[in-house]
């Protein structure tokens, strides 16, 4: 309003002094006030006024430049990062926990060279039948059990990984700059990654139940036939003789 004001009356001056130039005296008589100088001065405030406007102008939209780059240089206050590292150290805990035969390829061979042969000794004792039949069936029975377990943490898992979604959609949406919504969906993607991570335990335990159950079922197809060929082997077996039913007198 200040700049309005002063404009009008920067018109009002310089209409007056062209007026006052244009007029003549009637009586010749020593000039005391320069018009055209004074014009000329006014004249010049007012570029420099327009001048002081543009500069100032111009420092507002630098500002607002920064406001803004300093909105998109603004980081995500919110992190899924330590629950998404809970969830995934839970998941590997459950698998670590594995019964009897674990998650390793040395301790597979061991087992699967100790009560999963390939065919057994014709002088296997019926006690080390009975022990590695025992034995395989714990086995079977322990990868059942750890796969369940597996699978109720993975739906545990499912309660965090929901609200974690939410929570990154909301700030996804409310970002004041282009960082946020790049961390957001950044951390989305890694919530989806830690599911896959819960997804690829429970294809892995699921796996190891049905693998230690089958390997069960072709070991005792192996041990009845051994135990059918030492049945049958069992001394001379039956060996026909004539027998008297009765006596004559």
């Amino acid at each position: 309003m200040t700049q309005s004001y002063f404009r009008a009356a920067l018109t009002a001056g310089i209409a007056l002094i062209s007026l006052a130039a244009a007029c003549k005296p009637a009586h010749a008589q020593v000039a005391v006030f320069d018009a055209s100088n004074f014009t000329e001065n006014v004249m010049t405030a007012a570029r420099e006024l327009d001048q002081v406007n543009n500069e100032i102008q111009s420092l507002e939209n630098q500002a607002t430049m920064l406001i803004n780059q300093a909105k998109n240089l603004a980081s995500l206050p919110y992190s899924t990062l330590a629950q998404l590292d809970q969830s995934i150290n839970q998941t590997q805990q459950l698998l670590a926990q594995a019964q009897n035969i674990a998650y390793d390829v040395t301790t597979i061979d061991q087992a699967f060279t100790q009560v999963y042969p390939e065919s057994y000794s014709s002088s296997a004792s019926s006690q080390q039948l009975e022990n590695d039949a025992q034995t395989r069936w714990e086995n079977a029975r322990a990868g059942y059990q750890d796969a369940m377990n597996v699978q109720a943490g993975a739906v545990q898992n499912l309660a965090a990984v929901h609200s974690q979604v939410d929570t990154l959609v909301s700030s996804s949406q409310s970002a004041e700059g282009a960082l946020q919504a790049s961390q957001a969906g950044n951390q989305i993607l890694s919530v989806v990654s830690g599911q896959l991570a819960d997804v690829t335990a429970l294809i892995a335990a699921q796996g190891r139940a049905a693998a230690l159950a089958g390997a069960a079922d072709t070991e005792s197809q192996e041990q009845a036939q051994t135990e059918l060929n030492q049945f049958l082997s069992i001394g001379n077996g039956y060996q026909p003789q004539p027998v008297e039913m009765f006596h004559q007198q």
